[in-house]
């Protein structure tokens, strides 16, 4: 008994490790720590070089560029072709709009037309009749001027007769009565020679108002022809719009795709800028992908892209393009901007739209529409 007190102490102190076994142990564990921070920068590594290649989102959806149908003109629907989900060409004609008053107006600037050319022969040919005149007004003046000059002639005629008579008269060889008749002679040939200068004035007054007149019309011909006067143009112009009008009683299709929203029927009256339908061209559609912000330090526009919808699922496997990014992050441009001017703002990743064109032939293969869901993965290392 006296001897257990003794040898347990012993037992103890010999399980106890030394300082040397401690300092093995620190070593160990310190080696281990290492080889597993080396193996985690060689993986970190390996995946940095040679797995972190992409960059991925299920935040993408389908979009098109759509065209909103409207009417051009003003008139009564007598008939609409198309229906909702219908498939269309790009030429087919979606909604008819009664015709009737655009044959009008169109048969009216027909006429307009013919009138103008007809007005402008009508002056081409004034010019004409207005010349003439001017050669028949120097007629007219040279023969007012012979007129004056034997009117003048007379006058000297009734004035030398006068003087003799005078001669006579103060020796008493003739009568009052002859006197007075020569006298009256030559009144009567001055009146006479101011009615023959008041012809030729008159005369050469008409020549002026026809060279005028002559001015005036040439004026409205000048340099022009029956296809280029103003009036000709002007209803050259009217008559273009009246065809186009005409030809927009029959609505188109801009392109190929599938009508939607056709909220138009038989019997409306419709005026310019009535929204009627939409055509989504199916064949051109693109994908909106909303990437992190911290997502996209190495997109460019150009690189590849691989796409899955949800429609088909992963069997089916998109091939796209980036193509460019949006001007600003969707809360940027939303209705009610977020105001981070506030006290308690609190930082949330934002996401930038990428837009990403699609093939037309896998479109065409498995179509999509518009506001599908689809996951987009670029990779980093494509051109």
């Amino acid at each position: 008994m006296t001897d257990t007190p003794s040898t347990l102490p012993e037992t103890l102190q010999s399980e106890q490790p030394t300082d040397q076994e401690l300092k093995g142990r620190r070593k160990k564990a310190l080696g281990i720590v290492a080889i597993l921070v080396v193996i985690g920068l060689v993986i970190y590594f390996i995946w940095s070089i040679f797995l972190n290649n992409s960059v991925s989102t299920d935040n993408a959806y389908v979009g098109a560029e759509t065209a909103s149908i409207t009417s051009m003109v003003t008139g009564q629907v007598s008939d609409v072709l198309v229906s909702d989900t219908q498939q269309v060409k790009k030429g087919d004609v979606l909604v008819s709009i009664d015709a009737r008053d655009a044959d009008i107006a169109l048969a009216q600037a027909k006429a307009e037309l013919l009138k103008a050319k007809r007005q402008y022969k009508q002056t081409a040919a004034n010019s004409s009749s207005l010349n003439s005149q001017i050669y028949v007004s120097d007629d007219a003046i040279h023969s007012a001027e012979a007129q004056a000059n034997k009117a003048q002639a007379d006058v000297n005629k009734a004035q030398e007769e006068l003087y003799r008579r005078q001669q006579l008269a103060a020796s008493g060889a003739i009568s009052k009565e002859e006197l007075s008749t020569a006298q009256s002679a030559v009144n009567t040939a001055k009146a006479s020679l101011e009615v023959a200068q008041a012809g030729v004035a008159q005369a050469k007054s008409s020549q002026k108002a026809a060279q005028s007149n002559k001015a005036a019309n040439d004026a409205l011909i000048q340099n022009s022809n029956e296809n280029s006067t103003p009036d000709v143009l002007v209803a050259q112009a009217r008559l273009v719009q009246a065809e186009l009008d005409l030809e927009r009683t029959q609505i188109k299709a801009p392109f190929d795709g599938v009508v939607t929203r056709r909220n138009v029927q038989v019997g409306q009256r419709i005026a310019p800028g009535t929204s009627l339908m939409m055509v989504v061209p199916v064949a051109k559609l693109y994908v909106d992908a909303n990437f992190k912000e911290s997502q996209l330090a190495g997109v460019k526009p150009g690189q590849k892209v691989e796409l899955t919808s949800d429609l088909y699922g992963d069997k089916v496997k998109y091939k796209g393009t980036v193509q460019g990014f949006s001007g600003g992050t969707g809360s940027a441009f939303a209705l009610i901007p977020a105001q981070n001017a506030t006290g308690n703002w609190i930082k949330v990743v934002q996401r930038l739209p990428v837009r990403i064109q699609l093939d037309p032939k896998e479109l065409a293969e498995h179509p999509l529409r518009v506001g599908l869901s689809m996951e987009a993965t670029i990779d980093l290392k494509s051109k």
